[in-house]
């Protein structure tokens, strides 16, 4: 098995089985020869799947803790808190079928590639399940130490007035986040916090948030907070309903900690995040860094430059001085307080920035072929007029989904939609319908 940008992911009971996840408990073991906390999603392969990571991890040598249910980011937490390392079986944003592997290292920090590296080929040579699973008991504590962590120096009242909607995606916050959030005083109403096995991201939560917006306008919320499966991600609904991403939420944190002389001066982007976010940045005197895609580039980026903040347009943001990962409660619990202390969402961020027109294009993987693919979007251009300087495109291949992603971005709405809609002819795709 291969490790993506976010773990090893796959179809679950025939890319990833039991074997495979027996294997890297045995391979996490063999490693770093520490203790090993797992936690897992709400998936219906998600229980069985720890239980192999759980007895792998103890044939290799080693204590070995099962978490239960628990977020991506809180196992990163635990393994910090109690010195040891961290497994999730999780997909994160993926369809129930699926499900993953990730690996945090000693101390809950996430993997460098010579490390990443060392467990992969561990992980080829370690030895196959050959007997039957046992049941290892939840740690119930865990939460509790977990939900602390969040809440930092927080009051049990600090958002007493507020009035949140939650959407769970049926996943890992599905019991944690409500109980969290009203412990801080919130008034919390809540959505998709069901899980059944199978309907984890099933229209809801942080990839379709339409729900949510529907049910923070008939309550007359202040705002809403959908997390993925996992609980890493956030993304927003204000009080109009309208939703709110990543790169939202990093113009207003970025701005509010410049303003707080808490920022560093800098943002750490992705090359997917908005063109009216780096204008409305350069305009409050704040510089951008720019890494590809994902994560744990952003967290090395924070590292190496010593600055406190930075995320995706997808939700993920990583609040570096207080975890090493990002985390979709902890961001939710800021913009909480953000609003709490400023005004709304929607005022907010509408006074903060304007969004450039931008399209993004998922291709199944298949129709992908690295050089193709860009002359023939490079023809697409060619044909419209249109040279690369007029707008911006990021071709890239999806690192937990057999896509690969095109943005298509520009100041000049009509241009974006003429160029993605004949992207999308390119490759036989419909329009999608609004």
């Amino acid at each position: 098995m291969q490790f993506g940008t976010d773990g090893i992911r796959g179809r679950a009971g025939t890319e990833i089985t039991t074997d495979v996840a027996y294997r890297l408990g045995r391979a996490v073991a063999s490693v770093f020869s520490a203790t090993t906390f797992v936690g897992y999603d709400t998936r219906e392969s998600s229980p069985e799947l720890a239980r192999a990571v759980l007895n792998g991890a103890r044939d290799g040598g080693v204590e070995a803790v099962n978490l239960g249910v628990f977020t991506t980011p809180g196992v990163a937490v635990i393994a910090e808190e109690r010195r040891g390392v961290g497994v999730v079986v999780s997909a994160s944003h993926n369809p129930y079928t699926d499900n993953g592997l990730k690996v945090f290292g000693l101390g809950g920090s996430k993997l460098d590639y010579d490390t990443e590296h060392a467990v992969a080929a561990a992980l080829r040579d370690a030895a196959p399940l050959t007997r039957s699973l046992e049941d290892i008991a939840i740690d119930e504590s865990a939460a509790d130490h977990y939900l602390e962590r969040l809440r930092g120096r927080l009051s049990n009242n600090a958002l007493e007035g507020l009035h949140v909607v939650l959407d769970c995606a049926n996943g890992a916050a599905s019991s944690l986040a409500p109980r969290f959030f009203r412990s801080l005083g919130a008034k919390v109403d809540v959505l998709h916090a069901d899980p059944n096995g199978r309907n984890i991201n099933e229209g809801c939560g942080s990839t379709d948030p339409t729900d949510l917006a529907a049910a923070v306008v008939a309550h007359g919320a202040d705002l809403g907070l959908a997390f993925d499966g996992d609980a890493d991600r956030l993304v927003a609904i204000d009080e109009s309903g309208r939703r709110r991403d990543g790169d939202d939420l990093m113009v207003l944190f970025a701005l509010d900690l410049h303003q707080q002389g808490l920022l560093g001066n800098s943002l750490v982007v992705t090359s997917m995040s908005n063109l009216g976010l780096r204008q409305a940045l350069a305009a409050a005197g704040i510089d951008i860094v720019e890494t590809d895609v994902g994560d744990r580039n952003v967290l090395v980026a924070l590292e190496e430059r010593d600055l406190p903040f930075g995320g995706e347009q997808s939700g993920h943001l990583i609040f570096r001085r207080e975890l090493s990962t990002g985390d979709g409660m902890l961001s939710a619990r800021h913009l909480c307080e953000l609003v709490a202390r400023s005004g709304s969402l929607g005022a907010l961020a509408t006074r903060a920035w304007s969004r450039a027109p931008q399209v993004l294009i998922n291709i199944a993987r298949d129709d992908y072929r690295d050089d193709s693919t860009r002359s023939d979007i490079a023809a697409v251009l060619a044909a419209h007029g249109v040279s690369e300087r007029e707008i911006r495109l990021v071709i890239r291949p999806s690192g937990t989904e057999p896509l690969v992603r095109v943005m298509v971005e520009a100041t000049d709405a009509t241009l974006v939609d003429a160029i993605a809609e004949a992207v999308r002819q390119r490759y036989g795709m419909s329009t999608p319908q609004h």
